[in-house]
């Protein structure tokens, strides 16, 4: 009886060893083993990682030129000795802040050519519509600035209870293996257990950079719009103290050969 129980116990050892080396517990490994309500959750949280990063590098990139452009307006502005002379250089504008400058201009042509400054009341009217024309396309080029902001807020609170899910789905999916096989052996229950914590990894991965890249630009966007309100007041003083001089009351023919007045 002795002999014979000795291969018993030697079969099933190898059988043991050779379900645990079957276990591949790599991170390919345990996708493969994922069900299919696994493998979307894996596979759409990694796409979402994707689209952030990407969303990441073009935020980054915005970011600095619409500074490095701002910048570039703003000393033009302030250099130029003839307001019309640059609207008339600019064909389209490049940035937000030329955009201010160009609608802004826009309405005080037209008040020109209507002749609305000779009346002080219309004067102080056309004032405050060009000030609600600023705001307007404040609000505008805005509104493109902060596109995608949303996506990232959506993620950074979202990915980690879809992660969550996820390893809720395969815990309970483990734990229905378990009941299966009967066996609650460390070799057969961590694979499952593995497979559902990747999902709260991945989702983390998703969240963590979507989060800080969201407060991080949430910061440096709304420093630009200060900027672009700053440049809306300083634009709409200078053309209420081009109103006190006389010769640019008369119509747009005279400012234009006589330039503007910059204080």
């Amino acid at each position: 009886m002795a002999i014979d129980a000795s291969p018993v116990a030697s079969v099933d050892a190898t059988q043991l060893a050779g379900s645990v080396a079957s276990n591949d517990m790599s991170l390919m490994g345990l996708f493969g083993h994922a069900d299919i309500v696994g493998k979307i959750i894996i596979v759409s949280l990694l796409l979402i990682s994707v689209l952030t990063w990407a969303i990441i590098f073009d935020k980054i990139g915005k970011v600095k030129r619409l500074k490095g452009k701002a910048e570039y307006f703003e000393e033009k502005f302030w250099s130029t000795g003839s307001l019309d002379m640059l609207y008339d250089k600019i064909k389209r504008p490049a940035d937000p802040m030329q955009a201010i400058f160009v609608a802004g201009m826009k309405e005080w042509r037209n008040a020109q050519d209507k002749g609305l400054f000779v009346n002080p009341v219309s004067r102080a009217t056309v004032m405050q519509r060009i000030d609600r024309v600023l705001q307007v396309t404040i609000g505008r080029e805005m509104a493109m600035v902060e596109t995608w902001m949303t996506f990232l807020a959506s993620v950074g609170s979202v990915a980690p209870f879809i992660g969550l899910f996820g390893t809720v789905w395969g815990i309970m999916h483990s734990f229905i293996g378990i009941a299966k096989a009967q066996n609650t052996s460390l070799a057969v229950v961590a694979p499952g257990i593995a497979e559902a914590l990747l999902t709260t990894a991945i989702g983390l991965v998703a969240a963590i950079p979507a989060t800080t890249a969201f407060n991080k630009f949430s910061t440096e966007i709304g420093r630009y719009a200060a900027r672009l309100d700053n440049f809306a007041g300083d634009f709409i003083a200078t053309l209420s103290r081009n109103l006190e001089d006389p010769q640019h009351i008369g119509g747009s023919s005279e400012a234009a050969e006589g330039g503007w007045r910059r204080h």
